[in-house]
């Protein structure tokens, strides 16, 4: 039987980090050096990630508003370069890879953002905006380019007959399966989901997440979907991982994070989950707010809203850890159990 560690992920990151700030040019640098200056402030988006996604699996990516969850997701994609780590593309370092095999595999990994209207091209017809990338790297060479472009429309719910219209003639829920066809247009192995139904109507979340389920079936995709919402992660995915202030906090199944959460942030996040089957009308709320990632907590990053944090907290980072098969925490009191 193959396991996770005889198989090669589709994706790895390894130690990867993205921080964003001015670069001072050489003058300034000089001054820095020399005291004169201070060095422009820096923002740790995302600090020394590991994470590892196979395919045909659906991995959720949880965490609050400004935890680097979307950031992550675009370095996965491509569309952002790393500052420091490695990311590896079906077991290939993609720093290594050459320009043809950068492109070919950029088309792989395709990514449906949050905003389904400002991720559209206004000025392009669906039939350009769906078309165009299969135009440009030959995909539809030799074959019927409108009746290529009809059936990706076709495939994500859409009716051929509305391409030659424009984004701002469209839904909410219509507008994202646009960006739904566009990414399949390259036939992809890989998306990326960043929020993908964040901003629509709850009848139209439904949706478009049974929409994901059936291409996962169809065409055999792997996602990393990148959500706030963690009942959507829990119908969604098969492995969730959980990110505060740009570090990967803990990861497990999902069964086994919603079962039995480890980490303090992951039990916070669960309790403040809306539930049914309960009377409850007040919901415990996380203390304090989000650190800024201009100035992060020393030790562990969680610690000041950590109603379990002691003094090692403050020191010292905790380091991921297995707590049980398949499931890994980062949290000094694992240490002392």
């Amino acid at each position: 039987m193959t396991t996770e560690t005889t198989r090669v992920p589709v994706v790895e990151l390894k130690q990867v980090s993205r921080r964003f700030g001015a670069t001072p040019d050489a003058l300034g640098r000089l001054a820095v050096r020399m005291g004169l200056s201070k060095p422009p402030p820096v923002v740790r988006a995302v600090d020394r990630v590991d994470l590892s996604v196979y395919k045909g699996e659906v991995v959720g990516l949880v965490g609050e508003s400004g935890c680097g969850k979307s950031t992550l997701g675009r370095m996965v994609a491509g569309l952002l370069p790393v500052s420091d780590g490695d990311v590896f593309w079906n077991g290939r370092d993609v720093a290594s890879l050459d320009a043809e095999e950068r492109r070919k595999g950029s088309l792989q990994l395709q990514m449906v953002f949050q905003n389904p209207f400002a991720s559209l091209n206004p000025r392009m017809p669906v039939s350009e905006i769906v078309g165009e990338a299969p135009r440009v790297h030959n995909l539809t060479k030799g074959i019927d380019h409108d009746a290529y472009v009809d059936e990706q429309l076709r495939r994500a719910g859409l009716d051929p007959a509305l391409k030659g219209r424009y984004a701002h003639q469209f839904s909410g829920g219509q507008r994202q399966r646009i960006g739904i066809a566009r990414a399949l247009a390259v036939n992809p192995d890989f998306l990326v989901c960043d929020e993908a139904v964040a901003a629509l109507d709850v009848s139209i979340q439904a949706q478009i997440l049974n929409l994901f389920l059936d291409l996962r079936e169809q065409l055999a995709l792997t996602y990393l979907f990148i959500s706030h919402d963690l009942g959507v992660v829990r119908h969604l995915s098969d492995r969730v991982a959980i990110m505060y202030l740009g570090r990967i906090v803990e990861e497990a199944p999902a069964a086994e994070v919603f079962s039995r959460p480890n980490h303090p942030y992951t039990q916070a996040l669960l309790e403040e989950m809306p539930r049914i089957d309960t009377q409850q009308r007040d919901f415990p709320a996380l203390k304090g707010e989000l650190p800024s990632p201009l100035n992060p907590p020393t030790g562990c990053h969680f610690h000041p809203r950590c109603p379990h944090a002691f003094e090692r907290c403050t020191i010292e980072a905790p380091q991921v850890k297995f707590v049980a098969p398949g499931h890994r925490s980062a949290c000094h009191l694992n240490d002392q159990i």
